[in-house]
């Protein structure tokens, strides 16, 4: 019997263990059955430009995996029983959206995460987001529609919130566009990173309200804890991310925020027939500190685990790559960029890249991405060995004591 290996959603990280696994494993041994809601490939990294209206080409899931041995199913995850071994989906892929029930040897979870309101007022019925493509498509139509002169302001001053800023700032210089963060602007980056930072900012004519947290989201404008009001035509919120809730409705270990526990090669320490990647899980870095929701994070766990899966499964080595961060890189227009490198554990150091040469950094970065999602059967040698059969049960719990 084939040892049956399920991955739930084909972001960056489910779309690259699973070209991966077919890559380590032999198709007689192993069935991989991709399941996702969407027919095409999403460049999460790139909403921001999505949402300005630049185009970006279609990447259909599958054309990437055609001829690898994977079988893409288009269907939605209602739910997951991690004692049954089971997931329940609704087919998408016909006129009619039809229940099923899907059972797994082995199940990658890399359902990912998506926007949050942060419990605030106002944000659901009148914010923006662009943690997806839908939610890019709605908010390009919106500014489309904006006239010269009308405000725009964009809550929170992380990674998704500068990029979403400086992209709608120098798209629509006519616009006028505020940035609001919790912090100082940048303050997690080097002196050089966040001069640079506030130049391009500055540049761009983008006011910045630092030190400043949105209490309530309205039409027309936001109102912040100190009682002001900051006049918003649109706001975009980009305050943080907060994981799909299937997980916290099973009966694995999960944190507080409903991200599954697991151990250094991305392994459920509750269910070891689980494995959860990219931002559904919470994996220890380097110093004990927890890898940050990130496609940079993402796409090394889905590494980890699939090179742990075929190793258990094949009775080879298990990996020892440790988990670590290079830099952070953040796009602040099509024209400027900013790569702050990091310590191991996420701490800047004084180097950073700036100016265009970032940008082209960073362009580099997300193409190297889209492409390993395009091409996930290649790129590393060929290592398909058979599956070590053992009885059932520890069969489908993978060899626990591997």
């Amino acid at each position: 019997m084939q040892h049956r290996i399920i991955v739930l959603g084909a972001g960056y990280t489910g779309a690259i263990a699973a070209g991966r696994l077919a890559k380590r494993l032999r198709r007689a041994d192993v069935s991989i059955t991709l399941v996702n809601a969407e027919p095409d490939f999403v460049e999460r990294v790139r909403m921001h430009q999505l949402a300005v209206g630049q185009d970006l080409p279609p990447r259909p899931l599958a054309e990437m995996f055609a001829g690898t041995g994977v079988e893409l199913r288009l269907a939605k995850v209602t739910a997951v029983d991690v004692d049954r071994r089971t997931v329940a989906v609704l087919d998408v892929n016909g006129p009619e959206e039809r229940a099923r029930e899907l059972s797994y040897d082995t199940l990658v979870y890399a359902l990912g995460s998506g926007w949050s309101d942060q419990g605030v007022p106002g944000v659901a019925e009148h914010a923006h987001e662009i943690a997806g493509r839908p939610g890019a498509l709605r908010l390009r139509a919106r500014l489309s529609r904006l006239a010269a002169g009308q405000p725009v302001v964009v809550v929170g001053g992380g990674l998704t919130g500068l990029e979403a800023a400086t992209e709608i700032a120098e798209a629509r210089p006519d616009l006028d566009v505020a940035l609001v963060a919790r912090d100082g602007l940048g303050d997690w980056l080097s002196p050089k990173g966040r001069r640079h930072l506030r130049k391009v900012v500055d540049g761009l004519g983008v006011t910045v309200h630092e030190h400043t947290t949105v209490t309530a989201v309205d039409a027309d404008h936001v109102t912040t804890a100190d009682g002001g009001r900051i006049p918003a035509a649109v706001t975009v919120w980009s305050t943080g991310f907060a994981v799909h809730p299937i997980a916290r409705a099973t009966t694995l270990e999960v944190t507080g925020a409903g991200r599954i526990v697991v151990d250094g090669t991305m392994r459920s320490l509750s269910h070891p027939d689980v494995y959860a990647i990219g931002d559904a899980a919470v994996a220890t870095g380097p110093g004990g500190k927890p890898l940050r929701m990130s496609c940079a994070s993402g796409t090394p766990s889905a590494w980890q685990a699939a090179d742990a899966i075929a190793a258990r499964l094949t009775g080879g080595k298990l990996p020892n790559v440790p988990l670590r961060y290079f830099n952070q890189c953040v796009s602040l227009g099509r024209k400027e960029g900013l790569i702050q490198y990091v310590t191991a554990d996420d701490r800047p150091v004084r180097a950073a890249l700036t100016g265009r040469l970032a940008a082209v950094y960073k362009e580099l970065v997300c193409k190297g991405a889209a492409w390993g999602v395009a091409n996930p059967t290649l790129g590393i040698p060929t290592r398909r060995r058979a599956v070590v059969r053992e009885p059932s049960r520890a069969d489908s719990a993978m060899g626990t004591a591997a």
